[in-house]
This record gives structure tokens, sequence and C-alpha cells, in this order.
């Protein structure tokens, strides 16, 4: 399994996402507040992350420690508030 930090965060965040895995890259998809968010892995060499987190409707890329980048855009995100 991978991106298991990306996971853990937004398992703590209550988002629900689907993930996959295909020639070992992990993908994870998920809506919030109505919005489709994508983390898609690109293989090596140039191993890294491609994802439309930070700015929905653009993709971005992320290489190196791509799974604690991802991480810092997830930390600013807040829970939603409860259904009242």
């Amino acid at each position: 399994m991978r991106l298991e930090r990306v996971q853990a965060a937004l398992k703590e965040l209550g988002v629900e996402y689907q993930y996959s895995e295909n020639d070992g890259c992990g993908g994870i998809e998920f809506t919030r507040r109505g919005l489709a968010y994508h983390i898609w892995e690109y293989p090596a060499p140039e191993r890294g992350a491609a994802s439309n987190v930070r700015t929905w409707g653009r993709m971005e890329d992320y290489e190196g420690d791509y799974e604690a980048a991802l991480l810092e855009v997830l930390r600013d995100w807040r829970p939603p508030a409860p259904d009242r």
C-alpha cells in the first residue's frame, strides 16, 4: 500500500476516499464539499505525485518528499462543520 500518510490524514479529516494501486503507484480519489479531488503517484525514476488538492481544477506536480508536501496542504483543511 502506498500514500499511507495521506490516507491517514484523510481518515483524520473524516474524508471518505477510494484507493487504488496500479504498477506500484498509488491513487486516491475523493469528494469534499462537492468537489472531486485526485492524488496520483507517478513511477520512478521521477517518482512523485500529481494532485489538485491545493487548487481544485488544476493539477500540480509534487516531487521529492511529495507525501510530506501533500500533507502540508491537507493540514490546512478543516473538517466540515457538523450538520445541525
